[in-house]
């Protein structure tokens, strides 16, 4: 037996669009990347019900969910973690528009919420989200694996 061991973790993001930016998360300072709120299924959770969870949580709303947009695949060989990510459209961005009242019961994992436009030149992880974000083609009705 190798000593790569592998774990697989999903997790469910949310992709929230508001006139043209889309909101993002700071989960540490420690890293100099943004990402899209979400985190860890939970079993025996289904990954919409994750969703639905995991954006409560964290900002205190609950997300209306859309289409599935991405599927997302990364290894983490350092520490043995394969992670699959499944993106998920959220049409009531209304609700999330005033960053200063998204409070959840686990708002302390996040440093940052940002509502990000197309020219930001912050880092968005994966980096395929801010290249769409740039060229106006996130929303698609075509799931797409990045």
């Amino acid at each position: 037996m190798d000593t790569y061991s592998q774990k697989l973790v999903i997790r469910t993001r949310a992709i929230i669009i508001h006139d043209g930016k889309i909101l993002a998360v700071r989960h540490s300072n420690d890293h100099d990347f943004y990402a899209l709120p979400g985190g860890h299924l939970e079993p025996p959770e289904d990954i919409k019900d994750s969703m639905k969870r995991e954006i409560f949580e964290e900002m205190g709303v609950i997300p209306t969910l859309g289409r599935l947009l991405y599927i997302n695949n990364f290894i983490e060989m350092e520490i043995g973690k394969q992670s699959v990510e499944f993106f998920f459209e959220v049409t009531n961005s209304q609700d999330f528009l005033d960053i200063d009242k998204l409070k959840g019961t686990h708002s302390h994992e996040l440093v940052d919420i940002a509502w990000l436009d197309k020219d930001t030149d912050k880092k968005i992880l994966p980096e395929q989200i801010k290249i769409d974000l740039k060229n106006n083609a996130i929303l698609s009705d075509i799931v797409r694996f990045i």
